[in-house]
């Protein structure tokens, strides 16, 4: 079994299988709470839906309820593998729909090939949901099934393997030629492929302007002629009667090609056959019909697009499917019409015409990122796709008549959409894709451990860094081999191995520490321990950041780091700042993990590295400096101190948003806030960076968020340190691990 065969298998079986569950929305701790909840108390909503049937929107989960319906029949790139095997795609659609959009999704896998069977079993349980997403379900048969389901039931119904597609590539297709200032109705288009996804995108543009004659359409035979007596409906549709056979010859002169077949079968002859300033839809998965760099090397004045996330213009479903439900369930539509469908692509459309936003920078290690050939749609990690394309979705449906609750507030609508997606999982895939785009070597001071082959394995598969071992070597190549973990082409260092290594890394200790009590012999037995190793590996460029602290306490781990990776000019500490991820935003803690009664000085310097530190995670630091007093409102020690902070402060960085004295629950409530000191320079938007007096009111803190579930920690990051080290918590988990590994690479690359 292959590492990756079996990596998958226990990421969808270990703990509870599969990827989703049911969690109750009500509590449910008390006798009161289970009598209300079950019997006698649910008797009262059911008499009431009985009596006014809408009322179930009002009573239930179905207005947000989305059930993903497949039989299994054209799963993925796997073909007809049967409705169970089917499952944890269809649970994996409905993660998607959680995370992006916060609707909720029951799977239902179908066990039958009989359209007219499949069809009345949906519209048995239709009544249970909000809207149907019919997912993987072979043509011709998903066009016959998804019309009849529109026709006959009275909710949201889309098959998103026609529609998707179709929706994100016409959006595209829009600004492609605005771009090159070509006229929609002028243009000639050629398809290769007639599946679902072909024949839906090719009817979404026939609807943007596409003239019918000027549309050429192939399948594995060729070019689709109306001379060919055994065309079905479907492709009867987009018979040409040209004189043309080969997707050569209906390349030739044509302005936009749209692939939706198999690898391989575009030449570069091809793509320089057709008209000045061409449109290349290049979307087969997971290998384009023509490859990326074959493409842009054809000709100069080409706009590409593919499905794949490491090319620009990316044509991902994703950026429609869970919007479009989410703008649907909100107005209560009877249906997805045509006019929904359009909403979608214009919003699309216009949304990649506007400023990007920083978090979207971030991710792509961009400065700016503006409307042109290499952005011509919303990259998927795009904030703003669920207020701007729900909304446009959720009017189409209220000015087409199938809205049953129309929406008044839009102002109000827009806040609710944000407040259903949270942000904190939007902050770390940012970082992750910024760490992607330029990968640093990580060298990992445990690396005899399980749990740190296993993020190594992780950063590297997903090319976020590039991994350094360091350990015994046996004992890591025995972990290797037993568990099948993918790491057998990763550099591997002994530090008892590595005598001449060690003699050197052992002059320069000494020669830093020479005045500090550490000769030349202690130097060189201290290299043999890995935790000096490690720092000493990226203090002379064999690595650009490391990772240890797995399996050793948090103070000797970091005193290596400060003896030899040394403080930045500029500070007088280095400081521990946890990223705590919650549903809210990202809250930025700092100091938790180094300074145990800081001064005012060291305060203000450890405010200074948050703020330093939160700006290059592009966010803008608005900082509280927190107590148990608001503004004088109790006298003592500790808010002496932290007004005291703010006055140097702001003295000193006038252009820095902080205040201060203040009690937590004040800083992180703008209500409170704004009712009760008006003055205060936080009022107006949340603030996100939390300066901690001592070291135990941030330790404390963020281990009580943590455990209580309230944020992800993400931490400590360790900041005022020359080059790129950072210190894992004790017993970290393989996910947080990963997590700290971006942190650092991000880190290196700012330091680099």
């Amino acid at each position: 079994m292959s590492s990756m065969k079996e990596e998958a298998l226990k990421y969808h079986s270990k703990g509870r299988p599969g990827k989703i569950a049911v969690v109750s929305t009500k509590p449910t701790n008390t006798k009161r709470d289970l009598s209300l909840a079950y019997s006698p108390g649910v008797a009262e909503p059911c008499l009431a839906i009985a009596e006014r049937p809408e009322d179930v929107y009002a009573y239930t989960a179905k207005g947000n309820l989305v059930a993903v319906i497949s039989n299994g029949t054209a799963v993925l790139g796997l073909g007809d593998i049967g409705p169970e095997a089917s499952k944890p795609v269809m649970e994996g659609k409905g993660v998607l729909f959680k995370i992006f959009a916060d609707i909720d999704v029951f799977d239902i896998e179908i066990n039958t090939k009989d359209t007219e069977e499949f069809i009345q079993t949906v519209k048995n349980i239709a009544c249970t949901f909000g809207g149907i997403n019919l997912e993987d379900i072979k043509a011709p048969e998903c066009f016959e099934i998804e019309r009849r389901l529109k026709e006959e039931l009275d909710i949201p119904i889309m098959h998103d393997d026609q529609h998707g597609t179709a929706i994100i590539t016409g959006a595209a297709l829009l600004n492609a030629l605005e771009l090159v200032n070509k006229k929609i109705e002028d243009v000639k288009l050629v398809y290769n492929g007639a599946g679902a996804s072909a024949i839906s995108c090719a009817k979404i543009m026939l609807a943007l302007g596409i003239k019918k004659e000027n549309l050429v359409m192939c399948d594995s035979k060729g070019v689709i002629r109306a001379d060919n007596p055994h065309l079905d409906e479907n492709k009867k549709q987009f018979a040409t009667t040209r004189d043309i056979h080969t997707l050569a010859d209906a390349m030739k002169g044509a302005d936009v090609f749209v692939g939706l077949s198999k690898a391989d079968v575009v030449s570069q002859e091809m793509l320089r056959s057709m008209n000045k300033d061409c449109v290349v839809f290049a979307l087969a998965n997971p290998n384009p019909e023509i490859s990326y760099e074959d493409a842009m090397a054809s000709r100069e004045d080409i706009i590409m697009c593919t499905g794949r996330s490491d090319h620009p213009n990316q044509v991902n479903n994703v950026l429609g499917f869970p919007y479009i439900f989410r703008g649907a369930l909100d107005v209560r539509a009877t249906k997805i019409t045509e006019e929904m469908k359009l909403a979608a692509v214009k919003a699309l459309a216009d949304l990649a015409k506007e400023p990007v936003p920083e978090i979207v920078l971030l991710a792509y290690d961009e400065k700016n990122v503006t409307f042109g050939r290499q952005y011509i749609i919303p990259k998927p990690i795009d904030p703003r796709l669920i207020t701007r394309v729900s909304p446009a979705v959720a009017k189409a449906a209220m000015e087409s008549g199938v809205a049953r609750k129309p929406i008044t507030d839009w102002e109000a609508y827009e806040t609710q959409l944000l407040n259903r997606i949270g942000k904190e999982s939007n902050f770390i895939r940012a970082l992750g894709d910024k760490a992607k785009q330029n990968p640093k070597r990580v060298v990992f001071a445990e690396a005899d451990n399980f749990k740190i082959l296993k993020a190594a394995q992780v950063v590297k598969d997903d090319g976020i860094a590039i991994p350094i071992l360091l350990g015994n070597r046996q004992k890591i190549e025995a972990l290797i081999a037993e568990n099948q973990i993918r790491l057998t082409d990763v550099r591997i260092i002994d530090p008892m191995e590595q005598e001449e290594m060690r003699d050197r890394f052992a002059e320069v200790l000494f020669q830093k520490r020479q005045r500090r009590g550490i000769t030349l012999h202690e130097a060189r037995k201290l290299m043999r321990d890995r935790h000096y190793f490690a720092p000493m590996m990226v203090e002379l460029g064999e690595a650009d950041a490391m990772i240890s602290g797995l399996t050793k306490n948090y103070p000797s781990t970091i005193k290596p780091a400060l003896q030899i990776l040394g403080k930045e000019e500029s500070t007088s500490v280095v400081a521990g700042m946890y990223i705590m991820l919650s549903r809210k935003g990202t809250l930025f803690f700092a100091d938790c993990t180094v300074n145990p009664v800081p001064t005012v000085d060291q305060l203000v310097d450890i405010s200074v590295l948050a703020h330093r530190a939160v700006k290059r995670f592009n966010q803008n630091p608005r900082m509280a400096l927190l107590s148990y007093s608001n503004f004088g409102s109790a006298a003592g020690d500790v808010p002496e101190k932290m007004a005291a902070v703010r006055e140097k402060l702001k003295k000193e960085h006038p252009g820095m948003v902080v205040d201060g004295e203040i009690q937590a629950n004040i800083a992180l409530n703008q209500k409170l806030l704004r009712e009760n000191f008006p003055f205060s320079e936080l009022v107006g938007e949340p603030v996100n960076t939390l300066i901690f007096p001592s070291l135990s009111s941030g330790n404390i803190t963020y281990k009580m968020v943590q455990e209580l579930g309230a944020a992800e920690a993400i931490g400590p990051v360790l900041l005022g340190l020359k080059k790129s080290a950072h210190v894992l918590q004790l017993g970290s988990s393989v996910r947080e691990i990963v997590n700290m590994v971006i942190i650092a690479v991000v880190d290196a690359q700012s330091k680099s």
